[in-house]
This record gives C-alpha cells, structure tokens and sequence, in this order.
C-alpha cells in the first residue's frame, strides 16, 4: 500500500482522501479576472524555435522539430504520434506585421472589411500591404485537446502554408454527417461533436523546409463531460470570456521559421 501511494505522489496525482477535499471545494479561490488569463497556443515546432535552442528561456526538454506544444505550460507531444483534439470554435484573423528587414513586430489586427486586406501585392509568398507592412491570414481553431480523457484548453492557429489544411479540415467538418438510431435521418453534427488526430508533416519547397500539420476525422465525441466542457468552451470564447492574447505570443514568434510564409 504504501509502494502504491509514493507512487502516486511521484506522478503528481493526489490520492482519493485529497480528491474529496478537493471535490469540497471545487473552484475556490480561482474567481480571477478572465482578462488576465491567457489561452494557449499550440504550435508545431520549426528549425529556427526558441523552444529547441537551449540558450532561449523557452528551451523544451526533449522536444524536437515536428514536435507540437503548448505555448504557455511548455507540455509538448510527440508530432508522429499527435494529438486528439476537440474543435469548439473557429474564426479568422487579419494580423498585421513590420517586415523582418524592419526589425519586425506585431502592429495588431485587422477588419475583415478593411479595404487595404484587399489590396495586398505578393511578394512571392508575403502578402504586402499598401503601407509597405506584411498582412498575415490566420484561420485560429479553439480546440480542447483530449489526454488520457482530461481536456485541455487551447488555439491551433494555422496560416501561411497551414491555410490550405485548416481548409480541407473545415471542409470535412462540414460534410460530416451521422444518422439518428430512431428517425433515421441523417444529422449534422455540431462543431464541438467531432473528434480529430492532429498530427505534423514535413513539407519542402525551394525556400526551404518546415513541418506543417496533417488532420484526419477520430470520430465523434462519446463522453457526455466531454461534451459538456466543449460546450461550455465554446460559450466562454462567444460571449467574451474567454479570449486569445495574441500580441506578446506573436510578436515572439517572429524570429522563427514557423511565421515565415512558404
């Protein structure tokens, strides 16, 4: 017995006594203001991450280019194995960067119906603004990871060469359909009702190689909590409360080869 308690010390979980002083007073003393709060970014690692130089405060234990992590924890996963993800809400991002020649920088984000989105020029494969500035698209998918059948919260921000997979993953999501045991009809199923394996791939092209990511359907959502959290993610991020700090994350990821556009 008391082999399989220093064990479960040593794994970080409290035992079943502290479980229920924990379930006593579930929540207490977390009443923090949501504005401060961030929800991460999960991202694949690149050639050029702080997260994989040893020198950077960002450095990762272990992780290696291809591998996927969590920008605030630091918890990475392996990119060959991947990871299962709960898609709650999707939107769309203008974002709005100083050139690298220009010592680069986040310069905030950008409407939809702002007319200068539509009046870019390419250099090759950076959307130039009229004001000289770079114009980065970014499709932002808030997703619950699933580990071991205990939810996580966090954003899978694809743009540049990642664009045409969070395509062909909204495409999917949206020919998904299932048919009612009892009516026989066939359904829809919501958004935050499907399961996906996120994994990374290495691609290539003449202006170098970068990992980018591969989604294939895990079916659907089973767990009724599950379901639950996804549920209630999703009316966090629609009402407000729960929301992305991009700017300090991007402003970081400027340096590295992930932001370049391929």
């Amino acid at each position: 017995m008391a082999t399989a308690v220093a064990r479960k010390q040593e794994a970080g979980l409290p035992s079943a006594d502290v479980l229920d002083i924990f379930a006593g007073h579930e929540g207490e003393g977390l009443d923090y203001d949501s504005s401060e709060l961030q929800i991460p970014f999960v991202r694949l690692i690149q050639a050029l991450s702080p997260q994989v130089k040893k020198s950077d405060p960002a450095f990762i234990p272990g992780a290696a280019q291809g591998d996927i992590f969590n920008t605030v924890t630091g918890q990475s996963w392996s990119g060959e194995e991947g990871i299962i993800v709960i898609p709650c809400y999707q939107e769309t991002k203008y974002l709005k960067f100083k050139p690298r020649t220009q010592g680069g920088g986040f310069l905030g984000e950008m409407s939809k119906s702002d007319p200068d989105v539509n009046r870019t020029t390419r250099n090759g494969a950076t959307e130039v603004l009229p004001d000289g500035n770079e114009l980065v698209k970014s499709d932002q998918h808030y997703c619950i990871i699933v580990e071991d059948g205990i939810p996580s919260f966090g954003i899978i921000d694809m743009k540049s060469s990642a664009l045409k997979v969070s395509r062909r993953w909204k495409t999917q999501i949206k020919m998904l359909t299932v048919k009612h045991p009892k009516t026989g009809v066939l359904v829809s199923p919501p958004l935050f009702g499907t399961m996906w394996h996120l994994k990374s791939v290495e691609e290539s092209n003449d202006m170098g190689t970068w990992y980018n990511w591969t989604v294939t359907n895990s079916g659907f959502v089973q767990d009724r909590e599950l379901l639950d959290a996804a549920m209630n993610f999703r009316k966090s991020i629609k009402s407000g409360e729960a929301k992305a700090v991009a700017e300090e994350i991007l402003q970081g990821e400027m340096a590295t080869q992930e932001h370049a556009p391929f």
